[in-house]
């Protein structure tokens, strides 16, 4: 008698090509769905974070983007469809484009010294040298700091009667006068320039030594035995090697330069003359001081598509550092 499965004298049988493989199992609506409702209890701990980032960010950024077609005032109850007026205003206003060139004059002053700050320090600190450790503290503490803390302290050794930069400079005999830091229209940009250098560069000093720590040091050997210098190590070997790293600086600075709006708030108010009014600082303006909320979500979206072809820069460029 024959077994249960046994295969028939004479027939054919299949057999599986080799490699052959095998079909993925359906997943349904019915199977994705009980699996939800087997794992309920994880959906209620994400709800909290779900909920509090759909209200305040998905549906603000929703709302924000509906109110760039309208007119939308805080002190008028009508506030009729605009199309894309606001877009059409935002590009032939002045003093939009006067707010974008200060950020990119911000930018362009205040990332690349940071950057050049914090390679310095990384690369003293980076030696073998007594109390490394108190003196990496120490440079780093500016980044730590609060920023409007550290905004109204830089307010006053700026200020033209009392400040200790002018009682210096005249103890030195380096000016004749007190300057007026925060009130000219030359030196009000540089000041809070400088302010934003003394703040960043511990950062950067931070991420340049993690960079200068993954470099193994059988090239620096390689390079003495070859008779190469420090300034010719520095170039040919240091710099290279911390392009990645630089990149990432750079784009994250540049990221960053272009919200600022603390420093600016609390130092200058935007002035003197508009001097200092940056692209946050101006939709500030447009929302809180003229509440013209539909036209300040409009910089706002503009705000956010100069950040985006920043980011598309990123990429680009950390693709080619790859290569």
């Amino acid at each position: 008698m024959a077994t249960t499965g046994a295969v028939p004298a004479g027939a054919k049988t299949r057999s599986k090509p080799a490699g052959a493989k095998r079909p993925r199992p359906r997943r349904g609506v019915r199977i994705t769905l009980f699996r939800a409702r087997r794992e309920w209890s994880a959906y209620l701990f994400l709800a909290p974070g779900l909920i509090i980032f759909s209200v305040f960010t998905v549906a603000a950024l929703i709302f924000a983007f509906y109110l760039t077609f309208h007119e939308w005032s805080a002190i008028q109850p009508y506030k009729p469809y605009v199309g894309l007026d606001n877009y059409k205003d935002m590009i032939h206003d002045k003093d939009y484009r006067q707010s974008v060139i200060n950020t990119v004059y911000y930018t362009g002053g205040s990332v690349p010294l940071g950057m050049l700050v914090g390679l310095g320090l990384a690369l003293l600190l980076n030696q073998p040298i007594k109390f490394r450790g108190s003196f990496r503290t120490l440079y780093y503490l500016p980044v730590v700091t609060p920023l409007v803390a550290a905004s109204i302290l830089w307010k006053w050794l700026y200020n033209g009667d009392y400040g200790l930069f002018n009682y210096y400079l005249l103890k030195a005999h380096a000016i004749d006068q007190p300057l007026l830091w925060l009130s000219s229209q030359n030196l009000a940009m540089p000041s809070v320039i400088l302010m934003t250098v003394w703040m960043s560069s511990g950062f950067s000093m931070v991420v340049y030594l993690a960079g200068l720590q993954s470099i193994p040091d059988e090239l620096y050997e390689a390079a003495k035995i070859d008779g190469a210098g420090p300034f010719a190590r520095l170039r040919n070997i240091t710099l290279p090697l911390l392009r990645p790293t630089t990149l990432f600086l750079l784009v994250i600075g540049i990221i960053g330069s272009f919200q600022v709006f603390t420093q600016i708030f609390i130092m200058t108010h935007g002035g003197p003359v508009d001097k200092t009014t940056t692209m946050v600082y101006f939709i500030y303006e447009a929302a809180f001081k003229f509440y013209e909320f539909g036209y300040a979500s409009t910089l706002a979206f503009g705000l956010f598509a100069l950040l985006f072809v920043v980011t598309l820069v990123q990429l680009r460029l950390y693709r080619r550092a790859d290569l």
